[in-house]
């Protein structure tokens, strides 16, 4: 299953971004441990400096486990306008030197640089252009990763974070990616990564030296793409103009739940972790499902959508509840829980609760 090397993947990857916007703007904010989200009970951390991720702050963080955590941690409101029209300005860059451009949110972007606007310029060269000119226009740093496929890409951006610069070359993918922990890898979370461990996978090198058959016995259909990024493949183009439809989050208890209190309280993690990302991202949506795995594997999905734009937290977290107590009372009990948002439109938050298209 080789891989033509043939491709030139650059990875660019904010640091810290809505952070890092708000450190740039606010001088007395510098150097000081920041979230960007609600300071409130059931506030979310959208994003958070490196200063508070030094006391384990992270985004999706729930705001009172993250005060737990740095008593002095300081929080600011989302400025979702100011975020798009940097990110607008980082787009504007990224077009001098190709016309492929995937955005995955407002600080995260796919380059394909095989056939750059700059010709006879490596695509490191490109990245290190791009990442100093990113400083000069807008005081911020980036993080880049250089690599032959979008998944090496990623993982190498990651790398050196923040203000680093990787490259893996063709010769050098495989054995990287057998260096790393399975958590390391971009898309297994830590439901799957602890699945795998029970499976006496802990690295890059245990998963290669699976079979696919196995790994499609035990993960379904993803079991492929896991066995092709064990070895360093991914075909995956990089796709101008790429829409995500929905985002979620869902967990597999260790002993299936039946009361209504108990089903409701393991949903909010999940509400807050897609509500995080929203807010990282600057996407909202219309159409909130709720997902529902019985002990006896049998499974149901409820929806609801609404006329216009979830911009808030409560309204989300009140639909969800809303499904979840509309599949009482239970009859058996529940193994998986889930929870997401579709018809996204990504933007700011406008007087009007509408979005503003963005990139």
């Amino acid at each position: 299953m080789d891989q033509p090397a043939t491709r030139k993947i650059i990875h660019i990857d904010m640091d810290a971004f809505y952070a890092s916007v708000e450190q740039r703007d606010n001088p007395e904010l510098r150097n000081k441990p920041l979230a960007v989200g609600g300071s409130r009970e059931r506030g979310v951390v959208a994003a958070a400096s490196y200063e508070a991720r030094q006391f384990g702050v992270r985004s999706a963080m729930a705001s009172s486990i993250a005060l737990r955590k740095c008593p002095d941690l300081l929080f600011v409101k989302p400025r979702f306008d100011v975020y798009k029209a940097v990110s607008s300005q980082i787009k504007s860059i990224f077009a001098q030197y190709t016309d492929l451009i995937e955005p995955l949110s407002l600080d995260e972007a796919y380059l394909d640089v095989t056939d750059s606007l700059l010709s006879n310029t490596s695509a490191t060269q490109i990245a290190q252009t791009i990442k100093e000119q990113i400083k000069r226009e807008t005081q911020l740093t980036a993080s880049a990763g250089v690599s032959y496929n979008k998944f090496l890409a990623k993982l190498a951006s990651d790398h050196r974070k923040p203000d680093g610069l990787f490259v893996i070359k063709p010769h050098q993918g495989l054995a990287f990616v057998e260096g790393l922990r399975i958590e390391q890898f971009h898309g297994v979370g830590s439901v799957t990564a602890a699945k795998m461990n029970q499976l006496g996978i802990f690295t890059g090198l245990d998963l290669r030296q699976q079979t696919e058959a196995f790994l499609t016995r035990h993960f379904g259909k993803v079991g492929h793409h896991y066995f092709c990024i064990a070895r360093a493949i991914d075909y995956r183009p990089v796709t101008a103009n790429r829409v995500r439809k929905s985002v979620g989050s869902e967990t597999t208890f260790a002993q299936d739940l039946i009361e209504e209190s108990a089903l409701a309280e393991a949903l909010q993690p999940l509400i807050d972790s897609v509500w995080g990302h929203c807010e990282r991202t600057g996407i909202r949506g219309r159409t909130v499902t709720l997902k529902v795995k019985y002990t006896d594997f049998a499974q149901i999905t409820r929806s609801r959508t609404t006329l216009s734009l979830m911009t808030e937290t409560t309204q989300f977290r009140q639909i969800a509840l809303e499904l979840l107590e509309s599949i009482h009372p239970l009859q058996k009990g529940v193994r998986l829980l889930g929870v997401s948002l579709s018809n996204l439109q990504t933007g700011t938050t406008l007087e009007s609760g509408q979005l503003t298209l963005d990139l």
